[in-house]
């Protein structure tokens, strides 16, 4: 009787294989399906405050509200994963445990963290700008404007050592929910096991740097306070992409690379 889950060891070794598929990757591909995992995470945040707008002001629970913005985000990742796209905080895992396995080569993870990097902020900001502000999703003095302003305010006002520690757990329960994403080999499995961790680290507030590629943006297109281009990359891009890589290529790939895969 065949199982519908690898093994830990048998994921570890699925994980390294698609690495040394991503080493090997056509950069126009690469290109084209990081612009893809942008939008499909700004198409999870984009629905986070949508459906937690007005919460807040109508008196429910801050804890509810939370949960509410992390319980939909999930969808970004779940298109992600099943259809098939390029996500630098996923290939943050993917590149450093196929480094450490010999599947992939130190400059193939350099470009595939650039270009998926670089192509996830233009599919978010795509999303941003021209679905979300200029799709009239978020009309001046409503709920929805009152949210996303918000978002963006409290993301640019983290204080740079708070930005890098939050995007360290942010990747640390990103890079699992893609590793059981991967240790399923049914849809049902894989979108249960992405959904938990990746809700429950929107939910308690970690910070991802794809999907600060729309909240950010978005609170600035809808006049947002002191949420300028400059304080959007200086005060959490950085820290938050450097906090990304210590999550998910430390706490997943290193030590699960010791522990299953080193000789």
């Amino acid at each position: 009787m065949s199982s519908s889950f690898k093994s830990p060891v048998d994921t570890a070794k699925a994980i390294s294989a698609t690495a040394g598929a991503k080493n090997s990757a056509n950069i126009v591909n690469v290109i084209l399906l990081s612009f893809l995992a942008g939008a499909y995470i700004a198409f999870g945040g984009l629905l986070a405050e949508i459906a937690s707008a007005g919460m807040l002001a109508a008196g429910a629970p801050v804890g509810l509200e939370k949960f509410v913005f992390g319980a939909v985000f999930p969808v970004g990742l779940i298109i992600v994963v099943l259809a098939g796209s390029e996500l630098f905080t996923g290939n943050v895992m993917f590149m450093a445990l196929g480094v450490l396995d010999g599947s992939a080569s130190v400059g193939g993870l350099a470009k595939n963290w650039v270009l998926s990097w670089v192509f996830n902020f233009v599919g978010a900001l795509f999303v941003a700008f021209v679905l979300a502000y200029m799709g009239g999703l978020f009309p001046a003095e409503s709920a929805f404007a009152t949210k996303a302003t918000a978002v963006a305010t409290a993301k640019v006002g983290l204080a740079w050592d708070q930005a890098f520690i939050r995007a360290i757990g942010c990747n640390w329960l990103v890079c699992l929910a893609v590793w059981l994403a991967n240790a399923s080999d049914d849809i049902i499995g894989k979108i249960v096991g992405i959904w938990f961790p990746i809700m429950a680290f929107v939910t308690i507030g970690f910070e991802h740097s794809v999907a600060n590629m729309f909240f950010i943006p978005l609170g600035m297109f809808l006049g947002a306070k002191g949420v300028t281009w400059s304080t959007m990359i200086m005060n959490n891009l950085i820290p938050v992409t450097l906090g990304n890589i210590v999550g998910g290529a430390i706490f997943v790939a290193c030590i699960y690379w010791y522990t299953y895969l080193k000789e």
